[in-house]
């Protein structure tokens, strides 16, 4: 038997009511949040080299701490 092990703060319950809102989300309602997140002023998207994802998502971890 396998173990999950979820992040901190997560359980089975936020993961279900996570993948409920995306699995029931219509193709306008995706669109529309991905358009919001463009918009958050508080937010940055760059791109990255694939091979640097795990250094950056450390570094990210790091910052949140």
């Amino acid at each position: 038997m396998t173990t999950t092990k979820f992040p901190d703060g997560w359980d089975e319950q936020r993961v279900r009511r996570v993948l409920e809102h995306y699995e029931n989300q219509s193709d306008d309602q995706a669109v529309a949040e991905g358009e919001a997140a463009y918009d958050d002023q508080t937010q940055s998207f760059i791109e990255i080299p694939i091979e640097l994802v795990p250094q950056v998502r450390q570094m990210i971890a790091k910052h949140k701490r």
